[in-house]
Protein backbone atom coordinates (compact mmCIF):
# COMPACT_ATOMS: atom_id res chain seq x y z
CA UNK A 1 0.00 0.00 0.00
CA UNK A 2 2.99 2.60 1.03
CA UNK A 3 6.68 3.25 -0.86
CA UNK A 4 9.36 4.87 0.68
CA UNK A 5 12.14 5.72 -2.15
CA UNK A 6 14.45 7.37 -0.99
CA UNK A 7 16.62 10.20 -3.59
CA UNK A 8 19.61 9.19 -3.08
CA UNK A 9 22.57 11.98 -4.88
CA UNK A 10 26.73 11.28 -5.09
CA UNK A 11 27.76 10.19 -1.34
CA UNK A 12 25.27 11.39 1.57
CA UNK A 13 26.87 10.82 4.70
CA UNK A 14 23.45 10.61 6.59
CA UNK A 15 22.13 8.34 3.61
CA UNK A 16 22.44 5.27 6.42
CA UNK A 17 20.40 7.00 9.16
CA UNK A 18 17.99 7.89 6.87
CA UNK A 19 17.44 4.11 5.42
CA UNK A 20 17.44 2.82 9.24
CA UNK A 21 14.29 5.53 9.81
CA UNK A 22 12.59 3.50 7.34
CA UNK A 23 13.69 0.34 8.24
CA UNK A 24 11.97 1.01 11.83
CA UNK A 25 8.72 1.86 10.71
CA UNK A 26 5.80 0.58 12.91
CA UNK A 27 4.42 -0.60 9.79
CA UNK A 28 6.06 -2.41 7.16
CA UNK A 29 6.53 -0.19 3.73
CA UNK A 30 8.49 -1.08 0.57
CA UNK A 31 11.68 0.74 0.92
CA UNK A 32 13.34 1.78 -2.61
CA UNK A 33 16.74 4.01 -3.46
CA UNK A 34 16.43 5.83 -6.85
CA UNK A 35 19.29 7.87 -8.03
CA UNK A 36 21.17 9.28 -11.08
CA UNK A 37 24.26 9.32 -9.25
CA UNK A 38 24.99 5.00 -9.07
CA UNK A 39 28.16 4.58 -7.04
CA UNK A 40 29.34 2.33 -4.67
CA UNK A 41 28.31 3.85 -1.77
CA UNK A 42 24.87 3.48 -2.20
CA UNK A 43 25.40 0.46 -3.34
CA UNK A 44 27.13 -0.64 -0.13
CA UNK A 45 24.58 0.53 2.38
CA UNK A 46 21.97 -0.65 -0.18
CA UNK A 47 23.16 -4.09 -0.55
CA UNK A 48 23.51 -4.02 3.58
CA UNK A 49 19.74 -3.65 4.36
CA UNK A 50 18.56 -5.58 1.64
CA UNK A 51 17.39 -2.57 -0.30
CA UNK A 52 16.68 -2.54 -4.19
CA UNK A 53 18.71 0.33 -5.94
CA UNK A 54 17.03 1.99 -9.35
CA UNK A 55 19.36 3.75 -11.24
CA UNK A 56 17.48 6.59 -13.56
CA UNK A 57 20.70 6.17 -16.02
CA UNK A 58 20.90 9.74 -17.02
CA UNK A 59 22.04 13.20 -14.73
CA UNK A 60 19.07 15.37 -14.23
CA UNK A 61 17.84 18.25 -12.19
CA UNK A 62 15.91 18.11 -8.81
CA UNK A 63 12.32 17.76 -11.00
CA UNK A 64 13.94 14.64 -13.21
CA UNK A 65 15.10 13.38 -10.19
CA UNK A 66 11.81 13.49 -7.53
CA UNK A 67 9.90 12.15 -10.74
CA UNK A 68 11.52 9.43 -11.52
CA UNK A 69 12.15 8.14 -8.11
CA UNK A 70 7.66 9.30 -8.10
CA UNK A 71 7.60 6.58 -11.05
CA UNK A 72 9.58 3.65 -9.19
CA UNK A 73 6.73 3.43 -6.38
CA UNK A 74 3.93 0.98 -7.31
CA UNK A 75 1.54 1.38 -4.46
CA UNK A 76 -0.78 3.53 -3.63
CA UNK A 77 0.91 5.73 -1.40
CA UNK A 78 4.47 7.16 -2.06
CA UNK A 79 6.69 8.84 0.16
CA UNK A 80 9.94 10.77 -1.84
CA UNK A 81 12.33 10.57 1.09
CA UNK A 82 15.54 12.86 0.91
CA UNK A 83 18.66 10.89 1.80
CA UNK A 84 19.83 13.72 4.79
CA UNK A 85 16.79 13.29 6.15
CA UNK A 86 14.59 11.27 8.82
CA UNK A 87 11.39 9.60 10.09
CA UNK A 88 10.13 8.92 12.98
CA UNK A 89 8.86 5.42 13.73
CA UNK A 90 4.78 6.22 13.25
CA UNK A 91 5.36 8.39 10.04
CA UNK A 92 4.18 5.72 7.10
CA UNK A 93 1.22 4.09 9.76
CA UNK A 94 -0.16 8.22 10.44
CA UNK A 95 0.06 9.21 6.98
CA UNK A 96 -1.77 6.03 5.36
CA UNK A 97 -4.05 5.99 8.34
CA UNK A 98 -5.31 9.14 7.76
CA UNK A 99 -5.66 9.54 4.24
CA UNK A 100 -7.48 6.37 4.18
CA UNK A 101 -9.52 8.26 6.02
CA UNK A 102 -10.40 10.52 3.05
CA UNK A 103 -12.79 10.12 0.19
CA UNK A 104 -9.88 11.18 -1.91
CA UNK A 105 -6.82 12.51 -0.79
CA UNK A 106 -3.81 13.88 -2.62
CA UNK A 107 -0.57 14.75 -0.25
CA UNK A 108 -0.19 13.71 3.35
CA UNK A 109 2.19 16.35 4.95
CA UNK A 110 3.55 16.59 8.59
CA UNK A 111 4.90 19.10 11.17
CA UNK A 112 8.78 18.92 11.24
CA UNK A 113 11.86 19.47 13.20
CA UNK A 114 15.08 20.71 11.76
CA UNK A 115 18.08 19.29 12.37
CA UNK A 116 21.42 21.45 12.94
CA UNK A 117 24.41 20.06 14.08
CA UNK A 118 23.01 16.87 15.24
CA UNK A 119 19.97 18.58 17.39
CA UNK A 120 16.79 18.25 16.87
CA UNK A 121 15.55 22.22 16.79
CA UNK A 122 11.90 22.77 16.93
CA UNK A 123 11.01 26.08 17.20
CA UNK A 124 12.09 29.11 15.20
CA UNK A 125 10.89 31.62 13.37
CA UNK A 126 10.82 29.45 10.22
CA UNK A 127 9.10 26.87 11.45
CA UNK A 128 6.42 29.11 13.93
CA UNK A 129 5.69 31.24 10.52
CA UNK A 130 5.02 27.40 8.39
CA UNK A 131 2.66 26.39 11.54
CA UNK A 132 0.66 29.53 11.34
CA UNK A 133 0.39 29.38 7.52
CA UNK A 134 -1.02 25.64 8.14
CA UNK A 135 -3.47 26.06 10.50
CA UNK A 136 -6.38 26.20 8.46
CA UNK A 137 -5.34 22.83 7.47
CA UNK A 138 -6.39 21.56 11.16
CA UNK A 139 -10.66 22.22 10.33
CA UNK A 140 -11.05 18.63 8.13
CA UNK A 141 -13.83 20.96 6.43
CA UNK A 142 -11.42 23.21 4.59
CA UNK A 143 -9.01 20.57 3.25
CA UNK A 144 -10.56 19.89 -0.13
CA UNK A 145 -11.46 23.39 -0.53
CA UNK A 146 -9.55 24.93 -3.36
CA UNK A 147 -9.76 28.33 -1.85
CA UNK A 148 -8.03 27.25 1.02
CA UNK A 149 -5.54 25.23 -0.03
CA UNK A 150 -4.24 28.29 -2.59
CA UNK A 151 -4.60 30.41 0.50
CA UNK A 152 -2.40 28.37 2.67
CA UNK A 153 -0.13 28.09 0.02
CA UNK A 154 -0.36 32.26 -1.29
CA UNK A 155 1.98 33.69 1.36
CA UNK A 156 4.86 31.12 1.14
CA UNK A 157 5.39 27.66 1.39
CA UNK A 158 4.62 26.25 4.61
CA UNK A 159 4.83 22.27 3.20
CA UNK A 160 8.36 20.62 3.71
CA UNK A 161 8.88 18.42 0.87
CA UNK A 162 10.13 15.11 2.27
CA UNK A 163 7.48 15.06 5.13
CA UNK A 164 4.61 14.31 1.41
CA UNK A 165 2.72 11.35 1.06
CA UNK A 166 1.28 11.48 -2.24
CA UNK A 167 -2.28 9.19 -3.19
CA UNK A 168 -0.58 8.57 -6.68
CA UNK A 169 -4.45 7.06 -7.81
CA UNK A 170 -5.65 11.06 -7.47
CA UNK A 171 -2.75 12.82 -8.87
CA UNK A 172 -0.60 13.31 -12.21
CA UNK A 173 1.96 10.94 -13.56
CA UNK A 174 4.78 13.40 -13.25
CA UNK A 175 3.94 15.73 -10.29
CA UNK A 176 7.46 17.98 -10.51
CA UNK A 177 8.09 20.49 -13.67
CA UNK A 178 11.06 21.35 -14.87
CA UNK A 179 12.82 24.76 -14.83
CA UNK A 180 12.97 25.44 -11.40
CA UNK A 181 16.17 24.40 -8.52
CA UNK A 182 14.10 25.92 -5.19
CA UNK A 183 10.38 25.89 -5.51
CA UNK A 184 10.02 22.75 -7.38
CA UNK A 185 7.85 21.30 -4.78
CA UNK A 186 5.74 25.25 -3.94
CA UNK A 187 4.80 24.76 -7.57
CA UNK A 188 3.57 20.94 -7.80
CA UNK A 189 1.82 21.77 -4.37
CA UNK A 190 0.26 24.88 -6.12
CA UNK A 191 -1.15 22.58 -9.37
CA UNK A 192 -2.43 20.18 -6.41
CA UNK A 193 -4.19 22.72 -4.44
CA UNK A 194 -6.54 23.20 -8.35
CA UNK A 195 -7.71 19.67 -8.28
CA UNK A 196 -9.94 18.23 -6.22
CA UNK A 197 -9.47 16.46 -2.98
CA UNK A 198 -7.42 16.73 0.09
CA UNK A 199 -3.93 17.90 1.68
CA UNK A 200 -4.55 16.14 4.65
CA UNK A 201 -2.29 17.32 7.45
CA UNK A 202 -0.97 15.54 10.51
CA UNK A 203 0.15 18.54 13.12
CA UNK A 204 2.78 16.33 14.82
CA UNK A 205 6.54 16.25 14.23
CA UNK A 206 6.51 12.92 11.88
CA UNK A 207 10.11 13.60 10.61
CA UNK A 208 13.28 15.72 10.61
CA UNK A 209 14.56 18.08 8.14
CA UNK A 210 18.56 18.09 8.62
CA UNK A 211 19.85 21.88 7.45
CA UNK A 212 23.59 21.48 7.02
CA UNK A 213 26.18 23.56 5.02
CA UNK A 214 26.22 21.04 1.96
CA UNK A 215 22.43 21.13 1.99
CA UNK A 216 20.96 22.08 -1.30
CA UNK A 217 18.13 24.31 0.55
CA UNK A 218 20.74 26.36 2.09
CA UNK A 219 22.81 26.45 -1.43
CA UNK A 220 20.30 28.22 -2.95
CA UNK A 221 19.36 30.44 -0.27
CA UNK A 222 22.72 31.98 0.24
CA UNK A 223 22.91 32.05 -4.03
CA UNK A 224 20.04 34.69 -3.51
CA UNK A 225 18.10 32.07 -6.34
CA UNK A 226 15.32 31.54 -3.55
CA UNK A 227 14.89 34.98 -3.60
CA UNK A 228 13.98 35.07 -6.83
CA UNK A 229 11.74 31.55 -7.57
CA UNK A 230 9.69 32.95 -4.29
CA UNK A 231 8.70 35.96 -6.05
CA UNK A 232 7.55 34.40 -8.83
CA UNK A 233 5.48 31.92 -6.99
CA UNK A 234 3.87 34.65 -5.06
CA UNK A 235 3.02 36.17 -8.19
CA UNK A 236 0.95 33.34 -8.70
CA UNK A 237 -1.86 34.63 -5.81
CA UNK A 238 -1.61 38.33 -5.91
CA UNK A 239 -0.73 41.34 -7.52
CA UNK A 240 2.53 41.92 -8.44
CA UNK A 241 3.27 44.97 -5.39
CA UNK A 242 1.80 42.47 -2.92
CA UNK A 243 3.68 39.91 -4.41
CA UNK A 244 6.86 41.83 -3.59
CA UNK A 245 6.15 42.82 0.06
CA UNK A 246 5.28 39.20 0.83
CA UNK A 247 8.90 38.53 -0.73
CA UNK A 248 10.57 40.62 1.27
CA UNK A 249 8.88 39.60 4.41
CA UNK A 250 9.59 35.77 3.36
CA UNK A 251 13.28 36.27 2.80
CA UNK A 252 14.05 37.54 6.07
CA UNK A 253 12.41 34.51 8.10
CA UNK A 254 14.73 32.14 5.22
CA UNK A 255 17.89 33.75 7.10
CA UNK A 256 17.33 31.46 9.80
CA UNK A 257 18.85 28.79 7.57
CA UNK A 258 21.78 30.48 7.32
Amino acid sequence: MHTFVICAYQESPYLEECADSLLAQTVESRILIATSTDNEHIRRIAKARGLEVRFSGRPSDIAGDWNYAYRQAETKYVTIAHQDDIYEPDYAETAVCMMEQRKKPLLFFSDYYEIRDGERVYSNTNLLIKKALLLPMLVPFFSGSRGVKRRVLSLGNPICCPSVTFAKENLPYAMFRKGMKSNVDWEAWAAAADMKGDFVYAPTPLMGHRIHRDSTTTDIIESSLRTQEDLHMLKKFWPDPVAERINAFYRNAEKSNR
